[in-house]
């Protein structure tokens, strides 16, 4: 078969240049036209790949070496034979060393950026660039590409950054970009006749609002949060990682589940959840593709993360960052289900689709945050490919292992109670274990994914001293938990099989 010629070009990313924070990722995976797309981060290296052969440019266009960047977020969209990428990229890069025992990146020369690669006459162009110039602040990265089919223009997100965020509009022809939107967004999605974003700051409170651009009339609509949960115990920093449209609704993933809705419809955004344990685990530096109809999203495990804390605020968050619970899933939204497909190490980055074939890009290692910048991107890359019909198959083993003491400080920081939110589908066996310090009250939430979003159920249970077994053969669909008082000292653990 001749596209296995492109996944034979697939390779490993071990660490070898591209100083920054930890390691960057492959991201923007994207075939279109008989090329599949991807730039590595933190090499700086958009890779373009055919049948026969495979070009790199290393964004010469944006400044000179040595570089870092690329992308981190996934900024991509296609139009025509043209492919557009963006992100941000360091031109040159400056590394300060290491000689007083810390390390850094001075901003001086980082970039936000959005290229234009030509399928047909294999040419890439630099169509915006932006730079405020500053050793400690940048311009905010472009994490997202959104195209308008009405206004033939593309729609930037851009939200990680001290200057210049907002959602702008950019002509694909001159490359002049102005402002539309001034509040911070990381994401975007067409919906009917409008591109809805997510609007908030994800390294604080997370999503606030979606705010939607009518692309007939050039006007806004925004709307808050204003659902609830379906289970009932409401939800804390949900840092938005990934926007879909299905189903003429809005899906935004967030940190411990999903925001479902659509306002302009009479249909308010309501919190599901997913894989929320109390700490950094979300759906996060990485995108969704539709699949069959519906999404296919993966939730990281190690995205993010603080490296040798040395303040006691640095400390609280290197625990909520480093606390690793359960493995990174490949998640199939298929509503009312929502099915578990893959189990992964730390963090899978971008999800792709070619000739039956899911393409996932995969790091070992966590964007970083701290005191000291490595010369190099300190992961390992790699391609991880499957067959599409994973979705329709049997689900792999997955377990996690929740420390109540993470329990306890979220509840006392942020007022959470429920955590978990597991689809059950497609397991035959499901086992909770609660090791308690005290005698207590465990409530078992269930629920799915049906829309227009229903209350959750509940049944509770007693919990005593020690090790509690029980077995959820008769729950189905998706399950969260809530214990009644705090247990520093206790864990839960789940076994699905």
């Amino acid at each position: 078969m001749k596209m296995s010629r492109i996944f034979s070009r697939l390779r490993r990313f071990p660490p070898r240049r591209g100083p920054e924070w930890g390691s960057g990722g492959i991201f923007g995976l994207r075939y279109h036209r008989g090329v599949l797309y991807y730039t590595a981060a933190f090499e700086a290296e958009a890779h373009f790949v055919e049948e026969e052969r495979e070009r790199v440019y290393r964004f010469e266009l944006v400044g000179d070496g040595p570089r870092s960047g690329g992308d981190t977020y996934n900024a991509v969209e296609t139009v025509d034979e043209f492919i557009y990428f963006g992100g941000w990229v360091n031109s040159p890069v400056v590394f300060s060393g290491k000689a007083d025992g810390t390390s850094r990146i001075f901003f001086d020369n980082k970039y936000a950026h959005v290229h234009r690669y030509d399928t047909v006459n294999d040419e890439v162009k630099l169509l915006w660039k932006e730079s405020v110039h500053r050793r400690d602040e940048w311009a905010a990265e472009v994490g997202d590409i959104v195209y308008d089919p009405f206004g033939d223009r593309l729609l930037l997100a851009r939200e990680d950054g001290h200057f210049n965020t907002g959602i702008y509009s950019l002509d694909r022809r001159t490359g002049e970009a102005r402002m539309i939107n001034h509040e911070r967004s990381l994401k975007g999605t067409v919906v009917h006749d409008t591109a809805c974003f997510g609007v908030g700051e994800n390294f604080d409170a997370g999503l606030r609002a979606v705010h939607f651009l009518d692309l007939v009339s050039d006007r806004w609509e925004r709307f808050g949060l204003d659902g609830g949960s379906v289970d009932g115990a409401g939800f804390f920093k949900p840092a938005l990682g990934e926007l879909a449209s299905a189903y003429n609704r809005v899906f935004a993933f967030v940190r411990g589940g999903v925001f479902v809705g659509n306002p302009l419809n009479q249909e308010p955004m309501t919190f599901i959840r997913l894989f929320d344990f109390h700490n950094f685990y979300a759906p996060f530096r990485t995108n969704s593709i539709a699949l069959g109809g519906g999404i296919l999203i993966p939730f990281n495990a190690h995205h993010d993360a603080v490296y040798s804390p040395s303040t006691e605020e640095a400390r609280n968050y290197s625990d909520y960052t480093n606390t690793i619970t359960a493995p990174s899933t490949l998640v199939y939204v298929a509503p009312p289900m929502a099915k578990v497909v893959g189990v992964f190490g730390a963090r899978i980055t971008s999800v792709e689709k070619l000739a039956g074939k899911i393409i996932l890009a995969a790091d070992t290692t966590p964007n970083a945050g701290g005191p000291t910048v490595t010369p190099y991107d300190s992961g390992e890359k790699d391609f991880v490919v499957v067959d599409e019909s994973a979705v329709n198959g049997p689900p792999p083993a997955f377990s996690f292992t929740y420390p109540l003491s993470l329990h306890s400080k979220m509840r006392s920081r942020h007022g959470a109670s429920a955590f978990g939110g597991v689809p059950l589908y497609g397991y035959r066996n499901a086992l909770l274990e609660v090791f308690a310090a005290r005698q207590n009250t465990l409530t078992i939430h269930e629920y799915d994914l049906m829309l227009p979003t229903q209350p959750a159920t509940s049944e509770k249970f007693a919990v005593k001293e020690g090790r509690n077994v029980f077995d959820l053969f008769g729950f189905g669909g998706i399950v969260s938990f809530q214990l009644e008082a705090e247990d520093p000292r206790g864990k839960v653990r789940l076994f699905l099989s």
